[in-house]
């Protein structure tokens, strides 16, 4: 009888032991990773370690009320603009100036350019854009009363985009991984100045959709 239970002490433990250094190693080596399957399974210990994170979260990904450039985005409410033109032969184009109150229009057309100067083209070598007629568009965007940016959009031959904002400038040409990236900065536009497409640039120019070897519309 003795032998009998002996050996199944030894075996209790040798459980208990292996338990314990496949805590002990698994503590050393996922680390962390713990919380994260426990917050899987939805335990109440485990809810409650890890709710704090998506608070965490959501503040950061809410616009700061100081925040300015790209970073205020979310927060413009008006825009206005301004055409201007450095034209090398005459043109029937006016003037224009307008200011746009519709957030929605506003936070699009902000939002394609951020995505543009945030992909800014590399490419090199020698660029082929068609004529351009200096035809450009100048405004800002506010939050209320506060200016939030400063650009200028480029809008004939090969397009260009500038936004500063904080004493900062970022700007690239309108092709390549800009143009991917924000493919309806003309729309946007367009739809800002509450115009056609067609009536952003002289009839005569046609604008380069994205570099040298797409098509001209």
């Amino acid at each position: 009888m003795t032998r009998g239970v002996r050996p199944s002490g030894m075996m209790f433990s040798g459980q208990v032991r292996g338990t314990v250094l496949a805590v002990v190693l698994c503590s050393a080596l996922a680390g962390c990773g713990s919380v994260t399957a426990s917050s899987a399974t939805g335990g109440a210990a485990a809810g409650s370690t890890t709710s704090p994170a998506p608070v965490t979260s959501s503040a950061a990904a809410a616009p700061s009320a100081l925040a300015v450039g790209c970073a205020a985005a979310g927060l413009a409410t008006s825009v206005t603009v301004h055409r201007v033109m450095h034209l090398v032969e005459p043109t029937r184009m006016g003037t224009l100036s307008t200011t746009q109150h519709k957030t929605a229009l506003v936070r699009a057309l902000f939002g394609q350019f951020c995505r543009a100067v945030s992909h800014a083209d590399t490419q090199k070598g020698i660029v082929h854009c068609p004529a351009g007629f200096g035809i450009s568009y100048t405004g800002t965007f506010y939050d209320g009363s506060r200016t939030l940016a400063k650009f200028v959009y480029g809008a004939s031959g090969c397009q260009t985009v500038i936004i500063t904002a904080d004493g900062k400038t970022q700007s690239t040409m309108l092709m390549g991984s800009a143009y991917t990236a924000a493919p309806n900065l003309r729309a946007d536009m367009a739809a800002v100045l509450g115009v056609p497409v067609a009536m952003l640039v002289a009839p005569q120019s046609q604008v380069n959709p994205g570099g040298p070897n797409k098509p001209l519309r």
